[in-house]
């Protein structure tokens, strides 16, 4: 078993170079908030057990809103300084006591999850580790009187990125001395782990990691998002499940109370297996028979819920995200209406989508048909789903 590793995301600051009203990290890119790509990049990542969010007090609704549906600790918030929120969110850590933290700016939305990795494995090598990328320009030192002072050696030289690794005693300790000697100036962790006397290892960081900061930043970041997501998807799925004994049935990952249960495979959730079905026909990544075969039992009686896990994680793997879902179920009892907006929530909360990309439908077959002599139910669903372009 590997170590234990956890996430502080950093995004309490006000951020508002970048123009407009919000702080940069809620300002939206390809109609998602920044700070949406940081969290959902740690929240899926297989090697991050938990991810701590530190945040402004007056940004707690554009919070909540950005992080729908991820699994994330609950925010805690920020202090005057990035340095004072680093540490609000390593104390909340505390009682997980991780092996090992990484610390990411919320503003830098295209880190990769094989950055991630490389930063937890140069940690673990190490006990501190950062990203860098060489320095390619000439860089001048100037005075005051904005006079060249002095011509830096470049090949000594790092432009340092987050996420910065660290092991998590070592950084809480230094944190904690740096405020009990009210240093409070440190730009980044790395800085402040030198001054606490570790010693910081440089790995290969990204081109592309880069740090909103002014609105040409965000401008062609626009750009770059809506061109790195150009594959756009569609899928469709259907699927159809009798009546049965039982007083429930499953729609959605919402139990509904009725006369009748519903029969076949797994809870025989015939909503969520129609939209899984969907989401892999999106990727053509074959269906959900494929992936979970009726024929085995481990499946007998599962929750559908994790069939929808399944195929969103498929879609993140490939660096892409679920655009919008679409599901219609047809019966004719019983009554969808009154469970729709629970189901609604429910689907984002398993597929990690925010709910307005949820759309649930219902309908009867006008008495006509095996839904229509309430022999069963049927769903049918759209799914879109936008991946990184290859040929």
């Amino acid at each position: 078993m590997g170590p234990s590793v956890a996430a502080v995301i950093v995004a309490a600051g006000r951020g508002l170079r970048a123009g407009g009203n919000l702080p940069k990290q809620y300002r939206r890119l390809a109609g998602e908030p920044v700070i949406r790509s940081s969290l959902s990049l740690f929240a899926w990542h297989g090697e991050i057990a938990a991810v701590q969010a530190v945040i402004h007090p007056d940004d707690r609704g554009d919070y909540e809103a950005a992080a729908t549906g991820l699994r994330l600790l609950p925010p805690v918030m920020g202090g005057a300084t990035r340095q004072g929120s680093v540490r609000a969110g390593l104390e909340a850590l505390r009682a997980r006591a991780p092996d090992i933290v990484l610390v990411h700016d919320a503003a830098r939305p295209f880190c990769s999850t094989e950055l991630v990795s490389r930063a937890i494995v140069a940690c673990g090598e190490t006990g501190a580790a950062i990203p860098a990328l060489t320095v390619t320009d000439t860089i001048k030192q100037v005075d005051a009187d904005g006079h060249v002072a002095a011509t830096l050696d470049r090949a000594q030289l790092r432009a340092v990125q987050t996420p910065q690794a660290f092991a998590f005693p070592a950084l809480l300790e230094a944190h904690r001395r740096a405020a009990a000697d009210r240093r409070e100036d440190f730009t980044d962790d790395a800085a402040l782990a030198e001054w606490a006397g570790l010693k910081v290892a440089v790995f290969a960081g990204e081109t592309g990691n880069v740090k909103l900061t002014t609105d040409e930043d965000f401008s062609r970041a626009e750009a770059r998002r809506i061109a790195s997501l150009a594959d756009l998807r569609t899928g469709n799925g259907f699927d159809v499940h009798a009546f049965g004994d039982g007083d429930h049935v499953m729609l959605g990952g919402v139990r509904i109370p009725h006369e009748r249960g519903l029969t076949g495979h797994s809870d025989a959730d015939v909503a969520l297996h129609a939209l899984v079905d969907a989401i892999l026909g999106a990727l053509a990544d074959g269906d959900i028979g494929q992936h979970f075969p009726p024929n085995d039992m481990r499946w007998r009686g599962a929750s559908s819920d994790q069939f929808l896990k399944f195929a969103a994680e498929r879609v993140n793997k490939r660096g892409g995200g679920i655009a919008h879902v679409d599901v219609t179920i047809v019966c004719e009892a019983p009554r969808i209406g009154p469970h729709r907006e629970e189901i609604r929530r429910r689907i984002a909360e398993i597929a990690e989508i925010a709910v307005e990309r949820v759309a649930v439908k219902a309908t009867t077959s006008e008495q006509l048909g095996f839904t229509g002599r309430r022999e069963g139910i049927a769903a049918m669903a759209t799914a879109t789903v936008r991946l990184p372009w290859s040929w």
